[in-house]
């Protein structure tokens, strides 16, 4: 939205990555999905299905990837075009409201908390926990057994986090030592397995080497503008600390991300409001004011 991704994108553009519909038509080639089927566009829209990426299921990676709302016109829009090999499956029995931030923000969590490796029991710290994503992240790090601690800020993020699961929440504003409240909040006191990083400041990109139990994983989802990590080498080296980036999921990850919501595991916390509000919800986005998800009713 902003131009702060070193990304050539498409103008003039329809922005929108997480759409949820109906099918109304399809092309002559494709067999496996029918008229009334509901259907999800990702931010992968297409791949070339070809390359070393795309055949060991990267395709995130692949160098012609089609992105929806950045690179192709996206679902900001009453009908979208969508390409059937990266189109997600969903269920006739979800709600298409509810499901469509699974579409991203769910399948993008999902897959960094696959990619920590942490295992059930262990404990992940999430930075940005009361976000769009974050609020997924608590969601889904539960079903798959893993004991969260929820970093963010304010009272009303606070309670959010704790309503979705949340074993601890650190308010990094109000907490003297952010590094010493995380390493606390883990029962040996050495820190959690695991860190995702999905906030849009550079300093937790920084800190999380810091509390980060020995031998554990950070992840970085968030794309702070220009930012940059920095880590202690000896630390990295001597207390065996892995860092790692994490994209959006691939399409069997997306398939098991809407699993966990088809199973009743995940439920978005959301608002509805019509296409001719986006400008506003734009506003509270860049103010920091958004707790959980704004879903666009594009007839509206």
């Amino acid at each position: 939205m902003r131009g702060d991704w070193p990304l050539p994108t498409k103008l003039p553009l329809v922005g929108g990555h997480e759409g949820a519909g109906i099918v109304v038509k399809k092309g002559s080639l494709v067999k496996d999905v029918e008229i009334g089927d509901n259907a999800g566009i990702k931010w992968i829209n297409n791949s070339c299905l070809a390359c070393s990426y795309c055949q060991q299921s990267d395709e995130p990676l692949c160098s012609s990837a089609l992105l929806s709302g950045y690179t192709v016109d996206g679902t900001f829009q009453q009908y979208a075009i969508a390409k059937a090999a990266h189109i997600a499956r969903i269920p006739q029995s979800c709600d298409l409201e509810a499901i469509a931030p699974v579409l991203c923000a769910g399948i993008t969590v999902y897959k960094g908390l696959k990619e920590s490796g942490a295992r059930p029991g262990q404990w992940v710290a999430i930075v940005g926990a009361g976000g769009g994503l974050g609020s997924m992240a608590l969601q889904y790090a539960k079903a798959m057994g893993l004991h969260t601690i929820a970093i963010d800020e304010g009272v009303e993020k606070g309670e959010s986090c704790k309503n979705l699961g949340a074993a601890a929440y650190i308010d990094f504003t109000a907490s003297p030592n952010l590094v010493q409240a995380v390493k606390a909040a883990t029962p040996d006191g050495t820190g959690p397995h695991a860190v995702i990083l999905l906030a849009v400041q550079e300093q937790p990109f920084q800190q999380a080497t810091e509390y980060v139990r020995s031998r554990g994983t950070v992840v970085c989802i968030g794309l702070p503008a220009h930012a940059v990590v920095k880590a202690p080498v000896f630390d990295i080296v001597i207390r065996m600390i892995s860092i790692r980036g994490s994209y959006v999921g691939n399409r069997q990850d997306t398939q098991e991300a809407i699993d966990f919501f088809a199973r009743g595991l995940i439920k978005v916390p959301y608002k509805t409001v019509g296409l001719s509000e986006l400008q506003e919800v734009y506003k509270l986005m860049d103010d920091g004011k958004v707790v959980g998800r704004y879903v666009l009713d594009t007839s509206k």
